[in-house]
């Protein structure tokens, strides 16, 4: 029963990842082709994602209907969700989206990772108490957004939301 019930589940997350890969494509539908810098549109990129989205999702049904997972321990799912992570990772993208055409794509980055790496940290059960991880993180968010800034925008020439006019910020 538990072997069966265990099937299932594995079958249901295969059928997420594949339903997950026709909704980006159903958006990426929607999104124009014109050929831009070096032949590829910007649809490109939602089309690649879906397509490698659908393939894993298959082979996870597959692979859940052939016997399941083989390789995963039965210990994986001893305890229950850890639910104030959950909060923790979704303010911090729901943030994001709310605030990066507002304050712009660097601090809007970085608070989403502050705030997904304390959902994390606090996941593994370490305790942090101060002020000192909230600025690690938020340097080592700054260190990962800017540059990820820069590189769409100087380099590819991709227009992110800015918090000056200069381009740089």
């Amino acid at each position: 029963m538990a072997q069966a019930q265990s099937q299932q589940g594995q079958t249901l997350v295969g059928a997420g990842v594949v339903l997950l890969a026709l909704g980006l494509a159903a958006g990426a539908v929607s999104i124009p082709s014109d050929a831009g810098y070096a032949g590829v549109g910007p649809n490109f990129l939602p089309w690649l994602v879906a397509s490698a989205l659908l393939v894993c999702g298959a082979f996870l049904v597959y692979e859940a209907r052939t016997g399941g997972f083989r390789e995963m321990d039965d210990e994986t799912f001893g305890g229950p969700p850890y639910w104030s992570g959950f909060v923790w990772m979704s303010a911090g993208m729901l943030a994001n989206a709310a605030l990066i055409t507002t304050l712009g794509f660097i601090p809007s980055c970085t608070l989403c990772f502050v705030l997904a790496a304390r959902g994390l940290r606090n996941a593994q059960g370490k305790a942090t108490p101060g002020m000192q991880p909230w600025l690690t993180d938020l340097g080592v968010g700054l260190l990962i957004a800017a540059p990820v800034y820069w590189l769409f925008t100087k380099f590819l020439a991709i227009n992110l939301p800015g918090l000056t006019q200069s381009g740089w910020l």
